[in-house]
């Protein structure tokens, strides 16, 4: 069947069958950026691994969004904290511009002027000795893993093949086969079999029950200090400090995910700064790309980091001038300490509203630390997180559901208070029109 299709004046058709689209064009059409753009209406050509809101962007603004439309949106995810400084930040734009204009890629074959300034930017902002560049947060997390398992071998005795690494239930550290691996959540790991040995999952959030995993072969306890996709689930103020001593007293590495808890989301620069407590190793990535491209990192101990040598580990992309001038400019911008208190002061407020809310029966229960909330709904309302964040989007704000009735909220920390106090209506008319 062809179905017609105005673009830019012009009329294409776009073939559909049953498993595959094929279209037809002139031969010169408009810049994919131009207003007259239309979504195809059939989309076999793209994998159905995400199901979004039914809504098509086309450009943002701090902590705007614009469709292609012309309706305007509170965007309340920020690419899950990857948008920490909003959307086309003018500092992170400006760099990006003007290191396309000069230098972009050369490899790790070669050094550029950039790589060794944004290594000890970045550890000096962390307080940190050493960083392994990489591109997205799971290869961080991977990168990471093998270090740990590294340095088990070669530094700690652990017998070949049997290092062992503790990591906690509902927990999310990115999708490669390795991570999904010791993943509790059967969406993310069912059929991706056989799995990769070497974890051993214990509950979040008990320390206890850490300590009884611990044995000779235990290399490493790798942790989110807040699971951001279980639902913004904040753990015992304890429970870090409780690691980070077992970690010590058994010879063992602690490593902090602070993928999305990192960077001033939860009003510290790391949210282990929040309970007093310094890792091993860490994984950064999300807003150290400033929302322009994937940047990651591993930072922490030299010993560790270094047996990372020529030859065992690597990455085409991974500290790549770009990267660096943006991650730079990252490390600039949170080195004034302006974010990381922004998100401070509208915790409280966050958190008033969100008691309001409880007093008013429309959410079950929240968990808020900086501007990151989880937000469960009252399961009498017969909600699902899905159909909160569509009402929400039918009121200008768009969120993201974790599971079950459950949302999060994490805005771009430009965002002011008129503009929280904005998407926090937009909830509660949300949850009273479900209730009346």
């Amino acid at each position: 069947m062809l179905y017609p299709l105005s673009y830019g004046g012009q009329v294409m058709r776009v073939q559909v069958y049953p498993n595959r689209a094929v279209t037809s064009a002139p031969a010169h059409l408009p810049s994919p950026s131009s207003p007259s753009m239309v979504p195809v209406p059939h989309r076999s050509v793209l994998a159905p691994n995400y199901r979004p809101l039914d809504i098509t962007l086309r450009s943002g603004e701090g902590v705007w969004l614009t469709d292609i439309h012309g309706h305007r949106y509170l965007d309340c995810l920020a690419g899950y904290s990857a948008l920490n400084f909003g959307h086309s930040h003018p500092q992170l734009v400006e760099a990006a511009k003007e290191q396309a204009s000069r230098l972009t890629l050369v490899s790790r074959a070669f050094n550029h002027d950039l790589l060794l300034p944004y290594a000890e930017a970045l550890t000096m902002l962390t307080d940190t000795e050493t960083m392994l560049p990489m591109n997205t947060g799971a290869e961080a997390v991977e990168t990471a893993i093998k270090a740990a398992r590294k340095w088990g071998y070669l530094v700690k005795g652990v017998p070949e093949d049997q290092a062992d690494i503790i990591v906690a239930a509902n927990a999310f550290h990115g999708r490669t086969t390795t991570i999904i691996s010791f993943s509790t959540d059967p969406s993310a790991r069912d059929h991706y079999g056989p799995y990769t040995p070497g974890f051993t999952v214990v509950p979040y959030d008990d320390a206890d029950a850490v300590a009884a995993a611990i044995t000779p072969y235990t290399v490493a306890i790798l942790i989110e200090p807040i699971q951001g996709e279980a639902g913004v689930i904040i753990p015992a103020p304890s429970y870090l400090p409780s690691l980070r001593a077992l970690a010590t007293d058994n010879d063992v590495l602690l490593i902090a995910d602070e993928i999305q808890s990192g960077l001033a989301r939860t009003g510290y620069t790391l949210d282990e700064e929040r309970v007093g407590v310094a890792a091993d190793l860490i994984t950064l990535g999300k807003a150290l790309g400033g929302g322009l491209m994937p940047v990651s990192a591993v930072v922490g101990r030299h010993d560790v980091l270094s047996l990372m040598t020529v030859g065992t580990h690597g990455s085409t992309f991974g500290g790549n001038p770009m990267a660096c001038r943006i991650g730079m400019e990252v490390v600039a911008m949170l080195s004034t300490g302006e974010f990381q208190q922004r998100a401070r002061d509208l915790e409280g407020f966050l958190g008033e509203r969100l008691a309001e809310l409880v007093d008013d029966g429309l959410i079950s229960s929240s968990r808020h630390v900086g501007l990151w909330a989880g937000i469960d709904a009252n399961p009498a309302l017969g909600l699902t997180g899905r159909q909160i964040c569509e009402g929400m989007q039918s009121r200008g704000v768009l969120a993201k559901d974790t599971h079950g009735s459950t949302i999060r909220l994490a805005p771009p920390l430009v965002i002011e208070r008129d503009e929280l106090a904005t998407a926090l209506d937009a909830l509660a008319d949300t949850l009273h029109a479900a209730r009346s």
